[in-house]
């Protein structure tokens, strides 16, 4: 796996800033991104600079200004957004009065960001500007000229591309400091969601030994039926195979599928093995205990409950191509040299792995573009929908990335149950993203109640 394909936090952040400040330009394709309403394919609310007003100054922020021309394009960008989704659209003079708060916390935080000597170098604010622009499958060049006719200038876009990277890693800074996930954590964590357990949102696939114990059995049988089933029990949980031992042990109807009962909801699975199986992560082995039936002993093969992991997720297993794109190389060149190693590949004139080592521009190049084993949301989230979108064997078209232009073929997939670590690792990121979130509410909070705000006159819209 490469690591300029992940799919950072930062990305993602910066991305949903971006979302409701500046930028951008109309008619791309959307991704699925880490969080659905992150994803750097921003550029699609930008307003055109209008007639222009008299400029005045509406607050004061540590002594200095946002004006009434700033509220009024925010404004007007947030109105375009809500009318593109189809959402409520507030009062005008609540909306004004929202945004005026939204800038007024931004220019605080902009204001610590430079205290603690943060800067935005050139190569940062280009490599940002370059990255938009391929979102958008357009040169850098033919997303400045378009910005141009949409009547943004070219040095305003870049202020305020530069904000928003600077607004972004004080975030960063200031949060990353104040989030410490421990065992506890996730331990609490587990233990809410399953105390709250909802059975219509519990699916639960589980494999059954029944040991039956007929009517009027006597003790001593009782006994030695509560051993067999005690013995099973203890060879499941020593990692025999617990289809052979359904088929071999068990008194009921489904031994012969293995004691496979199939996912289910668990309020259509008997109370008591919903209790038993409670506590238990997937893997893990509950009973032997008792009915009215027998001795029951049940393996949990799948778990899913809302708000927790899923235990098993199908994982991908591609390789790419990638070509970055530059002065020397455009991105239409790029996705036309990837056309010719397709043909090459589909018509049997080169192999896939041979090109990658060729002519591959990342770390993958030496395996021949394999990129291991990959997890759902592992990768940027538009490599990910056009890698999800083949079967294994076949190869896509050229795509352009934020990193430049791809080639991918999906080699093979898999179904992959998580170990117990590997979900806690899982719940891990989770309560993480939770006290990260908390984190900087918090911060950002105490950055508006430290700043000195002076209100002077009201926005005229």
């Amino acid at each position: 796996m490469t690591d300029h394909l992940s799919f950072s936090t930062h990305w993602a952040r910066l991305a949903a800033l971006l979302l409701c400040a500046p930028l951008v330009l109309g008619g791309t394709a959307t991704a699925q991104s880490l969080r659905p309403s992150s994803q750097i394919n921003a550029v699609r609310t930008m307003t055109p600079a209008g007639p222009q007003t008299a400029d005045y100054i509406v607050v004061l922020v540590n002594s200095e200004p946002i004006t009434n021309n700033e509220v009024r394009q925010r404004v007007l960008r947030v109105e375009q957004q809500l009318t593109q989704q189809g959402a409520a659209m507030p009062p005008r003079s609540e909306l004004a009065r929202q945004v005026m708060e939204q800038l007024v916390g931004e220019r605080a935080q902009l204001q610590q960001a430079i205290e603690l000597g943060l800067r935005v170098d050139e190569a940062t604010l280009l490599q940002t500007e370059q990255s938009i622009a391929e979102q958008n499958q357009l040169s850098l060049e033919e997303f400045r000229r378009r910005m141009a006719e949409q009547g943004m200038d070219i040095n305003r876009l870049r202020s305020d591309l530069s904000n928003q990277i600077l607004l972004q890693r004080v975030r960063d800074l200031e949060v990353e400091s104040r989030v410490r996930v421990t065992e506890a954590d996730i331990d609490a964590y587990i233990r809410e969601k399953q105390a709250n357990i909802d059975l219509s949102q519990l699916e639960l696939n589980l494999a059954h030994v029944l040991v039956l114990v007929p009517e009027g059995a006597t003790e001593e049988q009782v006994r030695e039926l509560q051993a067999r089933a005690q013995a099973v029990a203890d060879r499941a949980r020593s990692g025999f195979d617990f289809a052979a031992l359904a088929r071999d042990y068990s008194d009921a109807p489904e031994r012969t599928n293995g004691g496979v009962f199939g996912m289910r909801a668990a309020d259509r699975l008997p109370a008591l093995f919903v209790e038993a199986v409670q506590p238990v992560p997937a893997g893990g082995i509950a009973g032997p205990f008792r009915s009215p039936a027998g001795f029951h002993v049940l393996k949990v093969l799948e778990k899913n409950q809302a708000g927790l992991p899923e235990t098993v997720i199908t994982q991908t297993r591609a390789r790419h191509i990638l070509l970055r794109t530059s002065p020397q190389l455009s991105q239409d060149a790029a996705l036309a040299r990837l056309s010719q190693l397709r043909e090459q590949v589909t018509g049997g004139q080169a192999s896939f792995p041979a090109l990658a080592r060729e002519h591959s521009q990342d770390g993958s190049a030496r395996q021949g573009g394999d990129l291991g084993w990959a997890n759902p949301g592992q990768f940027v989230p538009e490599f990910e929908e056009a890698m999800n979108a083949l079967r294994p064997g076949e190869i896509s078209q050229p795509l352009v990335s934020r990193f430049g232009a791809h080639l991918i073929r999906v080699d093979e997939r898999r179904d992959y149950t998580l170990t117990p670590r590997e979900q806690r690792e899982v719940v891990r990121g989770l309560v993480r993203e939770q006290k990260a979130d908390d984190a900087l509410q918090s911060w950002v909070q105490d950055v508006r109640s430290r700043a000195f705000v002076e209100y002077r006159e009201a926005p005229q819209l």
